[in-house]
């Protein structure tokens, strides 16, 4: 069983680079093709230090905007934790001054705090926000084509007097001086307007939310607002654990993460060392210890899918999908040194990554990275193991609470080409092992169709496997009624997630 040490910590993003110049985004279209322009004439070029300051502007509210943006338009992920410190207020104000064309105060700690609330809240109630804000709009073509950097200001303070409870004139003010230096005066004026009819409309316990009623497809509509979701995930949900079961997961999803710390006892560094060294920090992250490679962030529902694998010292495991790593780490150091574990990914990018960790956590003996596509390797390869592990590509439906911005970027089209590449890669990670022994199947999503159903049908497809029921390997509460493994949300308060033991009998 894992042994992972439950611990609340403070996230901030990691995101793309941005251009060196300040930007001003176009108006929003419906496929978010945008078009990019400097943002102010007469600023000084890249290669000078720009002195512009503006200390009437609210720092962290203007470091979630320029983040926001960063996240819809550039691909960053919202809650992924940046152990290099990234997230600096010193790192946040330079794409402030680079986005926006001036600086702010410096951020402190709270301020850093507020922004990874601001951030994660904004993005996962994002479609409910929408809502208010368009209904609160003079008419629905003003919201259409509400520039994005406008809308994102509009939100943060909706969120903040919404879901924050925060003093609502002083967000109100707060936000119109932004919208004002970011844009222009009448930018400001539009924020003024609408956020004083939030204002009012709350006091009056009077918010134009839609009413759960009318037929299947309009009572999803209208939870997909309340609870900020896809319609087509709503769906699915009502679906597959009918419409109560699937309010609670959309709640939980909208919950406020937590994150768990493994100890690294490749550096012998056991539970209770880290819970004593824990016990004198406030701050994890400047603290060292994810840097230093004594811990590492890692749910509980990912620690037991190891247990699944049960990596014992002296064993050779094949890892099929390994970066970003962090099963092949912990794989890595229950080896104890002995034993091998063979990470094979398509991206190189981040099996690099996986290598410079793995040496940071001093495993890297034990960790040999291979760059291949599975389903190549595999035809070519004669490497054969006694235990494959694929956790293989899918649609993260399992870690929406700490994803936030996943639920976005995920169609219902997605979820059958996941599923073929699901049924190749399985096929694929088959070859690679040896008569009697095993084939782990791990996801991290919640969604039958890429659990039991991919695990039925390649037992159609390969009667040469059969289930190896999980019970030896993680609590009774987790064993499913076929022998998986599963970790529901709402009801064990851990990230979704599925495993399947599959023996070769031949």
């Amino acid at each position: 069983m894992a042994h992972l040490l439950p611990l609340r910590v403070f996230l901030s993003s990691q995101t793309q680079e941005t251009p060196s110049k300040p930007l001003k985004l176009s108006k929003r279209s419906n496929n978010h093709k945008t078009s990019i322009s400097t943002a102010k004439k007469g600023l000084l070029s890249p290669s000078h230090k720009m002195h512009k300051l503006n200390l009437e502007v609210s720092p962290h509210r203007a470091v979630s905007a320029v983040r926001l943006m960063r996240i819809e338009f550039g691909g960053a992920f919202a809650d992924l934790l940046n152990e290099k410190g990234k997230g600096s207020g010193d790192n946040e104000m330079g794409y402030v001054e680079r986005t926006l064309g001036f600086r702010t105060r410096d951020l402190d700690d709270r301020d850093l705090r507020l922004v990874t609330d601001i951030v994660g809240g904004t993005i996962r109630w994002r479609r409910y926000l929408d809502h208010l804000i368009g209904s609160l709009c003079h008419d629905e073509s003003m919201f259409r084509s509400m520039e994005p950097l406008l809308l994102q200001i509009l939100r943060i303070g909706f969120y903040e007097i919404v879901k924050l409870n925060m003093p609502p004139y002083a967000v109100v003010d707060e936000n119109v001086k932004l919208a004002k230096v970011a844009l222009r005066p009448g930018a400001g004026n539009m924020v003024n307007g609408i956020l004083r009819k939030l204002v009012l409309v709350k006091e009056n316990n009077s918010l134009p939310l839609p009413k759960l009623e009318g037929d299947s497809r309009a009572q999803a509509r209208a939870l997909a607002t309340l609870y900020s979701h896809p319609v087509w995930m709503v769906r699915r949900w009502t679906k597959y654990l009918g419409q109560e079961e699937a309010i609670q997961l959309m709640m939980w999803n909208n919950s406020d993460p937590s994150f768990s710390l493994r100890a690294n006892a490749a550096k012998g560094i056991t539970r209770d060392d880290l819970v004593m060294q824990l016990n004198s920090l406030k701050n994890v992250i400047r603290a060292g210890l994810l840097k230093e490679g004594l811990c590492s962030v890692q749910d509980e529902s990912a620690g037991l899918a190891v247990s699944v694998v049960d990596p014992q010292p002296g064993e050779d495991i094949i890892d099929c999908c390994a970066a970003p790593g962090g099963k092949t780490l912990y794989m890595a150091s229950r080896l104890r040194g002995k034993g091998k574990v063979h990470a094979i990914d398509i991206n190189k990018g981040r099996l690099r990554i996986l290598k410079e960790t793995a040496k940071l956590q001093k495993v890297d003996g034990v960790v040999d990275t291979i760059h291949a596509d599975l389903r190549t390797f595999a035809e070519n390869s004669p490497m054969k193991s006694g235990k494959v592990l694929l956790d293989a590509p899918c649609s993260g439906l399992g870690v929406l609470s700490k994803r936030s911005d996943l639920r976005w970027n995920r169609r219902l089209e997605d979820m059958e080409q996941l599923k073929n590449l699901q049924d190749e890669l399985l096929d694929a990670a088959s070859t690679l092992v040896s008569s009697g022994g095993v084939l782990i199947y791990s996801t991290c999503s919640i969604d039958p169709e890429e659990n039991n159903d991919r695990v039925e049908a390649f037992l159609v497809r390969h009667p040469e496997f059969r289930i190896d029921p999980v019970n030896r390997y993680v609590p009774s509460d987790f064993v499913t009624k076929q022998g998986f493994y599963f970790s529901d949300p709402v009801k064990h308060s851990l990230d979704g997630a599925f495993a399947a033991r599959l023996v070769r009998t031949l």
